[in-house]
């Protein structure tokens, strides 16, 4: 089965309508990628899908990656590798556990692998899939989160596909972007498919602290690409860690869900999202400004956050 490009062809980008952002006149559009597909949500498809077609010219036999226990990229990896006929070996961090995420790894047939933290931490050596490659021969290795300038370069095709949907909306241009940012790899790919306009800043929101390296990643997937570094801006927004959610974020995530009926999770989208109403309120964008904010996916994820998210609303 060969590997296709996912269409976009019914995911829409829709306006939202929300106090904050008519209080700051900016207007926003939401390009829904957490429709594309029930399995490959969001933007996992697009980073994964020149991976996909490496290995498939490569002959390899199957996928092999690493990430938590609730890593959107793993549920991703595990769900294409199935569907074209591969197998899929995934390094999680930390040490056994099931969760919702994992329940569908195994029932993807991903062969799972627990490095506990310090073997995790080792993934950023140069030969740290060297032992992995040996054990599973034939089977090609994909990046953390589905990274590299081959995750970048699958990303590219969101510009020109906002571009096709502006008419519908009313608009003939827009200013910016604005997505959550977890590797930057998307982050990357809006700004080498925005290289050619002028005046369309990429805001990535940082999911993370900047001490894990994104601004570097970015820097580094944009050199590679022969793209000048510059066209972006990184936004912390992670709130005290990655992962970690407060009273206030739970508040917003439930109230802008029931205002607009886009469902958001607490560990990205909601993040970003709220990022955005700050820097709206502090005047940050001109009256009028247009903006498109990526929802990236990430809602299979939420299924463990939904304990601490009613017990911060209580």
């Amino acid at each position: 089965m060969s590997v296709s490009i996912p269409s976009l062809a019914s995911v829409p980008l829709q306006r939202l309508d929300l106090p904050w952002l008519r209080a700051a006149d900016v207007q926003l559009a939401v390009l829904r990628l957490d429709l594309v597909d029930p399995e490959l949500s969001g933007n996992k498809w697009f980073k994964l899908i020149h991976h996909l077609a490496a290995a498939q010219d490569s002959g390899a036999s199957g996928l092999i990656s690493l990430g938590g226990p609730h890593s959107n990229h793993l549920h991703a990896l595990a769900a294409a590798a199935k569907r074209y006929g591969l197998g899929s070996v995934g390094l999680l961090r930390g040490n056994p556990q099931q969760t919702a995420t994992v329940e569908d790894l195994q029932r993807f047939g991903m062969q799972l692998h627990w490095l506990g933290y310090g073997g995790y931490r080792e993934r950023h050596r140069a030969d740290f899939f060297d032992t992995w490659r040996e054990r599973y021969p034939g089977y090609y290795s994909v990046p953390e989160g589905g990274g590299g300038l081959a995750g970048a370069l699958g990303c590219v095709p969101l510009v020109n596909h906002v571009q096709t949907r502006l008419a519908a909306l009313g608009w003939t241009d827009y200013e910016g972007w604005w997505l959550a940012a977890g590797t930057g790899t998307t982050l990357a790919g809006l700004v080498i498919g925005e290289a050619q306009r002028r005046g369309k800043t990429v805001h990535g929101a940082l999911a993370g602290p900047p001490s894990h390296g994104v601004a570097d990643e970015v820097s580094r997937l944009l050199r590679d690409a022969g793209i000048a570094d510059s066209g972006y801006q990184l936004i912390d927004a992670c709130r005290g860690g990655f992962g970690r959610f407060d009273e206030p974020l739970a508040r917003f995530l439930l109230e802008t869900e029931t205002l607009s009926g886009v469902p958001l999770e607490p560990v990205y989208t909601a993040k970003a999202m709220m990022a955005l109403r700050l820097y709206a309120g502090r005047g940050y964008f001109a009256a009028g400004t247009r903006l498109i904010f990526v929802h990236t996916g990430g809602l299979q994820g939420r299924r463990a956050a939904e304990a601490q998210l009613e017990a911060l609303l209580r």
